[in-house]
């Protein structure tokens, strides 16, 4: 204990210290976090850490996908779910099929079911690493929001693919019927118990006396009671932890107070950050063991570092292929879905771009250190350290290349020049605060008419709300102003949820107002 404590913590300051790196190199940091899970690989005397394959899941997972689906904009994956369901699912099964049969072609040794666990281990493109790259370059939002919604959706059906496939390469064999049944479950139930629970948790907050530092120690449990439960009656956990935080997401302006708000999305943010830091870091620590392996097997380095690249190109051109069928058939039977573009050469590079976003990171990495050691016969579990160790390289190249690449090719292309139109979105903004102001003056008139007449302190009051201006002195604000303050900005968030209602409003836009709102509200609560 006293030999792995002071190590943990010196692996979480490596992971901040590998942040401030990457941001000053302006650079992905999950692509300084792979390049550090292969070197700390090359130090010796490093205290060997093993985590129980049946908890890898359980302890990563769920955290990872609930910040996700609080992250994302539900009203834009409504918007593109086509493309999105296609991808997360029709995608992840044809990249899933193809690293099957070219691993069971290529790989003595490698069964199609074998095949399979590696298939679902990586086909999975990642919203961490691709969220933390694509800020670095402008691109449309409908793009954004197919890669966001994509990237959420494939974790639950790559991983439900890699299930089925740890059953069949234990048993030896895959009987149809059960499979279709129990993969019914998995989705129906796994949805079904994410909501019910998402329901329950909304409903305790709202009831129970909650303030923010209880919020944010409940959110931090309910997506580990989503996915435990959720998998105790054999359905889809990753599902339930998926479906029930979209839920929560939606309602968070009718559970969370504007601290809760404020606060939790600090604490997500660094508790998510040191998980997938911790992860690459893992699999660096592994990697001398899952080496010795490979070569205990009689395969040498070198091959199986060829196999790792084969399968990253076979990740690669399933992915843009897929891309131009999706695209294909969007052309032929839902011609009025197809995301923008200024012109045929752009539309016909888009599904390169979509090719080229593949980048595996942390829910592949913790999907292969959760392959189980032997079975429950004991049996050892065959080529267990040659799919780690494919699945590291495969993760390590698509981020190096693809990851280092992606900017320089969306700048270099020219792919979205003239899409973005800032004149436009800013004056989305001043519409958006022009409308704010006229809703909040209309509910002072209606509402409070008799105090705003004759009343220095409430004309005072009117003015700084109409300047934006900080006013030097808050003398003047007592608590019958507060009280009408508190209502002003509830009047304001009820205006911005109605206006999130139109497509054409981008939903970042009503956040950043929402999170400035929230702040608006806490320094009056300073005053």
């Amino acid at each position: 204990m006293h030999t792995i404590l002071p190590f943990m913590l010196a692996m979480v300051a490596a992971i901040v210290l590998l942040n401030m790196w990457a941001v000053r190199l302006k650079i992905a940091y999950p692509i300084l976090l792979v390049v550090a899970g292969l070197l700390v690989s090359f130090i010796p005397g490093l205290p060997a850490i093993k985590i129980d394959p049946n908890l890898i899941f359980f302890i990563f997972l769920p955290p990872l996908l609930f910040e996700a689906s609080w992250s994302i904009s539900f009203k834009e994956m409504k918007k593109w779910y086509r493309i999105i369901t296609s991808f997360a699912f029709l995608v992840v099964f044809f990249t899933a099929l193809s690293v099957a049969l070219v691993t069971n072609y290529i790989i003595p040794g490698f069964t199609i079911a074998l095949g399979f666990v590696l298939g679902g281990i990586v086909s999975p493109p990642d919203a961490v690493s691709t969220g933390a790259i694509t800020k670095f370059v402008k691109i449309p939002r409908s793009t954004s929001a197919i890669l966001e919604g994509e990237s959420l959706l494939n974790d639950a059906s790559s991983l439900i693919i890699f299930r089925f496939a740890l059953i069949a390469v234990g048993s030896g064999q895959f009987i149809w019927q059960e499979a279709a049944t129990s993969f019914i479950w998995m989705v129906v139930g796994g949805a079904g118990i994410g909501l019910l629970l998402g329901w329950i948790f909304v409903q305790a907050h709202k009831r129970l006396p909650t303030e923010a530092s209880s919020d944010i120690a409940l959110t931090l449990i309910e997506p580990y009671f989503m996915y435990w439960l959720a998998e105790t009656v054999h359905s889809s956990g990753v599902l339930a932890v998926v479906a029930g935080g979209l839920y929560m997401s939606s309602q968070r302006l009718v559970f969370l107070n504007s601290a809760s708000r404020i606060k939790g999305y600090s604490v997500w943010e660094s508790f998510v950050f040191i998980l997938n830091g911790i992860v690459f870091l893992i699999i660096g620590l592994e990697l001398p063991e899952i080496v010795s392996g490979i070569r205990a097997s009689g395969i040498p380095l070198g091959k199986a570092i060829g196999y790792g690249i084969l399968v990253t190109v076979v990740l690669v051109v399933a992915r843009i292929v897929s891309s131009y069928a999706a695209m294909i058939a969007t052309m032929i039977f839902r011609p009025q879905s197809l995301p923008h573009a200024a012109n045929k050469r752009r539309r016909f590079l888009m599904p390169i771009l979509l090719g080229w976003t593949g980048m595996r990171g942390v829910v592949s990495l913790a999907a292969a250190l959760a392959i189980p050691v032997t079975f429950d016969n004991g049996v050892v579990f065959p080529q267990r350290d040659l799919v780690l160790f494919i699945t590291f390289i495969a993760i390590l190249l698509t981020l190096l290349v693809q990851g280092l690449t992606l900017p320089f090719l969306i700048n270099r292309s020219g792919l979205f020049d003239g899409i973005f139109n800032e004149a436009k979105e800013e004056e989305t903004r001043k519409e958006m605060k022009r409308g704010l102001k006229l809703h909040v003056y209309q509910f002072l008139k209606e509402k409070y008419e008799k105090e705003l007449i004759g009343h220095a302190g409430m004309e005072k009051f009117l003015q700084q709300w109409e300047e934006r201006a900080k006013a030097a002195d808050d003398s003047w604000m007592n608590e019958k102003t507060k009280v009408i303050f508190v209502e002003m900005l509830e009047c304001q968030r009820q205006y911005l949820t109605e206006l999130n209602k139109d497509p054409k409003i981008n939903e970042e836009i009503i956040r950043q107002q929402l999170y400035q709102i929230d702040l608006e509200e806490e320094r009056l609560k300073m005053i």
